[in-house]
């Protein structure tokens, strides 16, 4: 993209890819573009690049990806409670995002229209906003006044879930420690999501004011 090598990486948990790319090019001394104009131009054409380079190796997701345990269940579960709106919150731009949900059936029971991406320039905490604005216009008003679950891995996200005004379901398998998500005041910690009804005992204890609540999950 810029035509320099790629010395310094910055740190990538609970980063999104736009918020990746402008501190790399910060910390590899690139210039960004002269005005708000120029970056959205220049992250355009860095998503582009990225969608191509995922598409070229999406076959590699089955073969070396895998999906952690209870994740597909948990996901249904979530689904199943009456009056859930499920999306996702990524840091990835939302073509390989989609790719990577669908290649392990996680696409089902998420509406991916109202979804909060890595190739949206905002923190995550602005971006939980505009996820739960789209969800109040799709689905009606009454979704600004009830609560919505972020289900996270990172310190960042949980912050991220303050400033938008959601509950936090924190999942210790990222790199964060199920200590590290505690003594960030993540409402609910969990070590992962094998156990289904663990999962949905959560949410259901996080929602049971309404149960016409919205569910972001993060990557």
């Amino acid at each position: 993209m810029t035509g320099r090598p790629l010395a310094a990486l910055p740190q990538l948990a609970g980063r999104s890819d736009s918020e990746i790319f402008f501190e790399s090019l910060y910390l590899n001394d690139v210039p960004a573009g002269a005005d708000e104009t120029a970056d959205a131009e220049l992250l355009g054409r860095y998503d582009q690049a990225l969608e191509r380079a995922f598409t070229l190796r999406r076959d590699d997701l089955l073969k070396q990806g895998r999906l952690l345990p209870g994740v597909r269940a948990a996901v249904d579960a979530t689904a199943a409670l009456p009056g859930v709106v499920q999306t996702v919150l990524t840091g990835s731009i939302k073509p390989n995002a989609v790719c990577k949900l669908r290649a392990f059936g996680l696409d089902r029971g998420l509406d991916l229209q109202i979804g909060g991406y890595g190739s949206d320039p905002y923190p995550r905490g602005s971006l939980l906003l505009m996820v739960r604005n789209q969800a109040s216009e799709k689905y009606g008003s009454a979704l600004d006044e009830v609560p919505a679950v972020y289900v996270a891995d990172s310190v960042r996200d949980i912050e991220a879930a303050g400033i938008g005004g959601a509950r936090c379901l924190a999942v210790a398998t990222g790199r964060a420690t199920v200590a590290e998500l505690r003594e960030a005041s993540a409402d609910v910690v969990l070590t992962d999501l094998a156990d289904t009804s663990e999962v949905f005992s959560a949410i259901d204890q996080l929602t049971r004011s309404n149960r016409t609540t919205g569910v972001a999950a993060s990557r």
